[in-house]
């Protein structure tokens, strides 16, 4: 396990609780490196969506939770958020949560000349995505997923 996934997962483990006394969804934790510097960030949810003042009752709670518990060597920078309309789908909850939803899909590498796919969810499994595209389904490996998510129909 890499340094990254460890961190995550006790990060995890110590926001789980925390999100879910506040009858939150905690819905991903990534500790990621961005223009040097490093990230530690929590998304949650909840019906209705979340409110500036929601993230800040779980950032101080989870703030104090870290002081405790100082696994991170680096230094950091803590967010709690919400993943926003256009969340990436990462988990078997996600996928559940988005049949019969509009998603986009970007792929590695090029799929009949394109790269971006956007249709219905109509099933995924542990290896595949399939979606409904304007008529023609249309089957993924997750393997050759760079990409789903959620997509904005304006």
């Amino acid at each position: 396990m890499s340094r990254k996934e460890e961190y995550e997962q006790k990060a995890e483990a110590l926001l789980s609780p925390i999100v879910e006394s506040n009858g939150f969804e905690l819905v991903d934790v990534e500790y990621v490196k961005e223009a040097g510097n490093w990230y530690l960030r929590g998304y949650i949810d909840k019906p209705g969506g979340i409110t500036v003042n929601d993230c800040e009752t779980v950032s101080r709670a989870f703030s104090d939770r870290l002081d405790e518990d100082d696994f991170i060597e680096d230094s950091y920078i803590m967010e709690i958020s919400s993943p926003g309309l256009d969340r990436p789908l990462k988990k078997e909850k996600d996928f559940a949560r988005s049949i019969g939803k509009l998603v986009e899909i970007r792929t590695y590498r090029t799929i009949e000349k394109q790269k971006e796919f956007c249709g219905e969810l109509t099933a995924y499994d542990n290896n595949s995505v399939t979606i409904d595209e304007e008529g023609t389904p249309r089957t993924f490996d997750k393997k050759d997923i760079a990409l789903v998510r959620l997509a904005i129909d304006f």
